[in-house]
């Protein structure tokens, strides 16, 4: 049981938590609606054609629709090469699995301003430069060996017996994996795929570095090409900042229990 003074504190830490979070979007929205540059905030002038504004002058439509495709992308790209992978080194024991574990984790720890050099020039060489594709084959490249760590410790909680009950009635690798281990672990799959969605849409040092072409940057890197031309226009780069925001809140908002449900899986599977 938790005692009154433990509820009084648990609720006094989310308030302020709440309140460093809150505070600072509240700030930026009233500055996105501010009828002035400044973004000084003016609640009886509320300028909601700041947003209209901001789209039209930073054509975010395509950059949000190259950023939407990259991102979806990376995601259907991990969703089927990591379980596969998880499974095989989880479940099935592959020769090597340890080791090959090991190199996943490697991919993990290294950062990636450790590697960024040498992918640019790989990516360089290839007749994917500067393009989306590139961009999309990078991030594929990075999300998955942390979505191979992520759902190996998925199926290691599904209990043994499951597996063996299966064996026994005659179901092969194929048929355990995708009528048992996928089932079982879909909340940390989907949490997987909002993760690496999350991480690729609001990615801007890859993007920046590896795609050139004005008119295949992501919506973080356009972002950040208005700010330079609008630098005194507060009110505008508050507004153009909450439009690249707004997908990955919506997002999170609608599947806030799946999220959740995913990361606390491995706790209450028996």
């Amino acid at each position: 049981m938790i005692s009154r003074r433990e509820r009084v504190l648990n609720l006094t830490v989310l308030v302020f938590m709440s309140l460093v979070v809150l505070i600072p979007l509240s700030l930026l929205v009233l500055a996105a609606l501010s009828p002035t540059p400044n973004g000084r905030p003016d609640l009886g002038d509320l300028r909601w054609d700041n947003f209209v504004t901001a789209w039209q002058q930073s054509e975010f439509g395509s950059h949000l629709l190259v950023s939407l495709t990259v991102s979806l992308s990376v995601v259907a790209i991990t969703l089927v090469i990591t379980p596969l992978a998880a499974y095989g080194l989880a479940v099935l024991k592959a020769p090597g699995h340890k080791w090959v574990f090991l190199l996943f984790l490697a991919g993990i720890m290294i950062p990636l301003e450790g590697i960024i050099v040498p992918l640019y020039f790989t990516m360089r060489s290839t007749p994917f430069a500067s393009t989306v594709v590139a961009l999309i084959i990078a991030h594929a490249g990075l999300s998955v060996s942390f979505g191979v760590f992520w759902m190996r410790a998925a199926f290691r909680s599904v209990p043994g017996g499951i597996l063996e009950s299966a064996m026994l009635d005659g179901a092969g690798p194929l048929r355990i994996l995708r009528s048992i281990m996928l089932p079982l672990s879909a909340p940390a799959l989907i949490t997987l795929g909002l993760l690496t969605f999350m991480w690729t849409w609001n990615d801007y040092f890859l993007a920046f570095v590896l795609v050139n072409n004005p008119d295949q940057l992501p919506v973080t890197v356009a972002l950040g090409s208005f700010s330079n031309k609008y630098t005194t226009q507060y009110n505008l780069m508050s507004a153009a900042a909450l439009l690249v925001a707004l997908p990955i809140v919506v997002l999170y908002i609608v599947f806030q229990r799946r999220f959740i449900e995913g990361v606390l899986s491995g706790a209450v599977k028996g």
